[in-house]
């Protein structure tokens, strides 16, 4: 079984983290993200970061996955050096998802196997899914027990990562948390929102810590607002948590891993890049996603993370523009000439809250779906087919 050691820190300032037989040195999680945590960006994450660190891919569908879908199928691409290889799972059906743990042991296809119970998407949550999902105690954790028999003969390690719960009258993190352990997870990440927060307001990392106290045998991870690396230790000072999971505040700033590195290695913080060196950074980048589904739609790609690299810089409407709308390595290498090389990092501008944030709002659920969390039935058509949320 996962565990960490308490009060033995492997490095000066970070703790210690084991999920199954990986160390996760530093502790330090980068969270799966639609459309972002590709085979590329993750990659880029690891050339800042430790590669001992762990990187999650995008979300997998586990009936897409059995089903071979051919989107599905390029996403789960991992590079020659990965390791572990990082695979996270959706599923409303123990069936489903033990054929999909089933087909990675099998075939070989990843090392470690995460499971998304937190996403508050209407169209996710409104069959069931996702965040909606821990509601349903026996459900939960025959999804979770399912995944876990599958993948023990092969020794791959399950995690399972879930959110505060539904809104602030229904609280599933805690019994989510007992359960996964019980059922045989080898780590949980509480991502401190509900989902009717969404992304919006502030994650309250107090639940991380009342998550620790409640879940004694496995790693607890902490998820929701660290943007930079004093956030990080901050959050493992104040809650006592096993690792960190970094999502949003990574957007545009591979480099954030190569800062974690230094906080929890007590090694000098490097310093900002300035916009030639991350004009650098987008180029590299851009090669990585070439190398994985060509230039003209790795291109294509690269477009959605433009104003995250740039925020904050100085750089004109005109280049901002067209930066948006590249399509050729050769176009990129034009623009990237024109931006203004020696300008400073902005810490003020470029830090803080970034990607999706949004409003609260209600959580649409199926009808009737509070009214028993003991019901195991699998919802009906909230089995998705496509992967990446």
């Amino acid at each position: 079984m996962g565990g960490v050691v308490a009060g033995s820190p492997s490095t000066p300032t970070g703790p210690s983290l084991k999920i199954g037989r990986y160390a996760v040195d530093p502790a330090v999680v980068l969270a799966p993200m639609a459309g972002i945590t590709d085979v590329a960006f993750r990659q880029l994450c690891r050339e800042f970061g430790s590669p001992t660190s762990l990187y999650v891919c995008e979300m997998i569908t586990a009936r897409a996955l059995v089903e071979r879908d051919s989107k599905t199928m390029e996403m789960i691409t991992f590079g020659p050096t990965e390791h572990p290889r990082s695979l996270q799972l959706y599923s409303v059906d123990p069936h489903n998802m033990a054929e999909a743990v089933r087909m990675v042991v099998a075939e070989d296809l990843a090392d470690h196997v995460d499971m998304n119970f937190g996403c508050p998407v209407p169209k996710v949550t409104r069959k069931g899914g996702g965040a909606a999902l821990p509601f349903k105690r026996r459900l939960f954790g025959e999804i979770v027990a399912a995944a876990v028999r599958a993948a023990e003969p092969a020794g791959i390690p399950v995690t399972v990562k879930f959110r505060v719960g539904i809104d602030d009258e229904h609280i599933t993190y805690l019994d989510a948390g007992r359960i996964a352990e019980a059922e045989g997870a080898q780590a949980v990440a509480l991502h401190a929102r509900t989902a009717a927060q969404r992304y919006s307001g502030q994650a309250d990392w107090s639940r991380i810590a009342r998550l620790k106290e409640a879940v004694t045998g496995i790693p607890v991870l902490g998820n929701g607002d660290i943007f930079c690396a004093d956030d990080a230790l901050r959050m493992v000072a104040e809650t006592g948590c096993d690792g960190v999971v970094v999502g949003r505040g990574c957007l545009g700033r591979p480099w954030l891993f190569g800062e974690l590195h230094a906080a929890f290695t007590g090694t000098p913080m490097p310093e900002g890049p300035t916009l030639g060196a991350v004009g650098r950074i987008l180029r590299r980048h851009a090669e990585l996603l070439t190398a994985h589904i060509g230039e003209q739609k790795g291109l294509r790609e690269l477009r959605k993370h433009m104003a995250w690299y740039l925020r904050g810089f100085p750089v004109g409407s005109q280049i901002r523009r067209s930066l948006a709308m590249v399509s050729t390595l050769a176009e990129l290498d034009d623009l990237i000439g024109q931006l203004d090389h020696t300008a400073p990092y902005p810490p003020e501008a470029a830090e803080g809250p970034r990607g999706r944030q949004g409003s609260p709002g209600r959580v649409v659920l199926p009808e009737g779906w509070l009214d028993d969390p003991d019901d195991a039935a699998v919802p009906a058509g909230a089995e998705l087919m496509h992967s990446g949320g």
